[in-house]
């Protein structure tokens, strides 16, 4: 665990609620001046804590108004299932996240589409041409209640 003092936590909490604050701004709300601000936010990016700033998009603002939770539970037998599993679930462009989980789920993918009509295409025609799946379990986003990365620190 890398080191991070309380300084280095207001630093974190201010980037989490405005990533996009430059510098001087993220150093005047800390209490610091620009430089030591700077030093910090730079020694935290290159000791991994930091791994980047990212863009929060609205997909429903692009058409995209269907989310689906897929939990996918592998069929082992072959010795590498996982693996090609994996490496072709990469390659579906509308299966936005893919995670790995212990239990009786394997995998658990989040999949973005326009509409109904384009979900079951998906699905038939990529979804299910993955390999060695055992069983699927699809879960409909009804609403979003809550959604974020931050952490209290």
């Amino acid at each position: 665990m890398q080191q991070v003092d309380d300084i280095d936590r207001r630093l974190l909490r201010l980037l989490q609620e405005d990533a996009d604050l430059s510098t001087a701004e993220l150093a005047e709300r800390a209490g610091l001046s620009s430089g030591p601000c700077w030093r910090r936010i730079e020694r935290m990016e290159r000791d991994g804590i930091i791994l980047g700033r990212r863009v929060e998009i609205d997909w429903k603002a692009l058409g995209y108004e269907v989310q689906v939770f897929l939990r996918v539970t592998l069929d082992k037998v072959a010795a590498n299932a996982f693996d090609e599993f994996l490496r072709a679930a990469r390659d579906v462009p509308e299966i936005g996240d893919i995670q790995t989980l212990l239990g009786r789920v394997d995998v658990r993918m989040d999949v973005r589409a326009r509409d109904l009509a384009h979900y079951q295409e998906i699905y038939r025609t990529r979804i299910l041409a993955l390999p060695h799946i055992a069983e699927i379990e699809a879960l409909m986003l009804v609403s979003e209640l809550k959604n974020t990365e931050r952490l209290a620190l």
